[in-house]
């Protein structure tokens, strides 16, 4: 549910803009408030659960997000819907961190948690392609508005499930939560993604505020949400990076690519959706059976290049688009490398800044993680609608005008992917250990 609220919207953005009368400019903010509020404040809500326990926190973040739902999807106004993503981002930033570091302190380390972290990684990144599907019908036979309120009944399930986590760990006495540095993280990335494309003057904010984050946590701050022993090791300070530069580029496909489907090639918005079948299918197939596989046989760090690799190929043939073209070479062709390739970065990428970390700060692991994550794909998307322009005539454009403006956006996204790639091969070799087949069996039986 948290992941699939960051593309969910996508598809639906062309009926928001009629129903609110956004501004092509203000519309990505209906993605962004979220994202960058998620992305802001992962960093807390990953300490939160190692000081104050799973359970609590994980209630505490669902509770949120499912009331911020239900305000979305009655807001009357863009504003008030700008406000409501920005409170389900919150809630999102409690409630993902506490998923992971279930799953890596359940787990040791070795093949068995890979499996976990590759069913983790398989739902998130289904759950950001099935938003477009069930965003589309959804918007389609009943409005934009149940894409938000489809939320609420499925929050108050899951709170009413809380009770099988088990019991919370007892509280850890004398530690303070670093709101102060939450805050200008925050504020900081929020200020650094609307300066990019406004006002210069919030760009410079921005790095002020970035300063003031990085002396706050290593000069100030009694309980910082990073604690400077865990980005010490190479593996995990230069693979948030190349993870921060990936959600540069996967976060912000969904919204050029919605767009392409539907002002490029007239497709509705439940066509939009079933478009996107074969990214979550082939995303789901990759991460659960075939990364898993090569990564008992293949060195991490090969697989993370070769995975970025693939995708900058699939960006590129994406940044071909144009009016007329079939959907086998427009969307399905591109798409096949995108869900390759994101498939096979993803897991080993996330095994990777997780392993070797201590369980008392499980949580700020599995926080910077997804924050490097969320974080790069709110600042992607506005740098490269900074970068690329809105295509001239705004919303009126000719299909031809549009699909070049976003040809140049998937470009740019490849030339990204391509760093990305650069950065992993600079990666500490690092591999599951082998494992007979006795054991691939024994160990399946103790998932079951």
């Amino acid at each position: 549910m948290v992941v699939l609220d960051v593309s969910v919207v996508n598809v639906a953005l062309p009926s928001i803009q009629d129903a609110l009368a956004f501004d092509p400019p203000d519309l990505a903010w209906v993605g962004n408030a979220y994202a960058l509020v998620f992305g802001g404040f992962l960093l807390l809500g990953g300490r939160l659960a190692d000081l104050y326990g799973r359970r609590r926190v994980f209630a505490a973040g669902l509770a949120l997000f499912t009331a911020a739902s239900l305000m979305g999807g009655l807001s009357t106004s863009g504003g008030t819907l700008i406000a409501a993503r920005a409170a389900q981002g919150l809630g999102a930033a409690v409630l993902a961190p506490v998923t992971l570091t279930i799953v890596t302190t359940t787990f040791p380390e070795g093949p068995l948690r890979t499996r976990a972290i590759a069913v983790w990684t398989a739902v998130s990144l289904a759950g950001g392609a099935a938003g477009s599907l069930i965003g589309g019908a959804l918007t389609e036979y009943l409005s934009w508005r149940s894409i938000l309120l489809v939320n609420v009944p499925i929050g108050l399930v899951c709170l009413a499930a809380i009770r099988f986590l088990g019991p919370d760990a007892a509280r850890r006495g004398g530690q303070r939560v670093d709101l102060l540095g939450a805050a200008l993280a925050t504020s900081g990335t929020v200020a650094l993604a609307y300066g990019l494309g406004g006002p210069p003057a919030f760009t410079l904010a921005g790095v002020i505020l970035a300063g003031l984050f990085v002396v706050v946590e290593t000069r100030l701050a009694r309980a910082p949400l990073i604690p400077p022993r865990l980005v010490r090791p190479r593996a995990i300070w230069l693979g948030n990076l190349a993870m921060l530069l990936a959600g540069a580029c996967l976060n912000p496909m969904w919204y050029f690519l919605t767009l392409s489907m539907q002002r490029v090639l007239d497709y509705g918005p439940l066509q939009t959706g079933l478009a996107f079948l074969p990214h979550t299918l082939l995303t789901m197939l990759v991460g659960l059976y075939l990364t898993p596989w090569l990564m008992r046989r293949a060195n991490d760090r090969v697989l993370v290049v070769a995975g970025a690799l693939i995708g900058v190929a699939g960006f590129l043939w994406q940044a071909a688009i144009a009016p007329g073209d079939s959907y086998l070479t427009a969307i399905l062709g591109p798409a096949i490398l995108i869900s390759l390739g994101g498939g096979l970065l993803n897991t080993p990428l996330t095994v990777t800044v997780t392993s070797g970390v201590d369980s008392a700060d499980a949580g700020a692991a599995s926080g910077l993680m997804n924050t490097a994550k969320q974080v790069g794909g709110g600042l992607g998307l506005a740098a490269v609608i900074a970068l690329t322009g809105e295509p001239s005539g705004g919303r009126e454009a000719t299909a031809q005008a549009l699909a070049a403006g976003y040809g140049q956006a998937f470009a740019l996204i490849a030339v990204v992917m391509a760093v990305v790639a650069v950065l992993a091969g600079a990666l500490p070799a690092r591999r599951d250990n082998a494992v007979t087949d006795a054991d691939e069996a024994a160990d399946g039986q103790r998932v079951n």
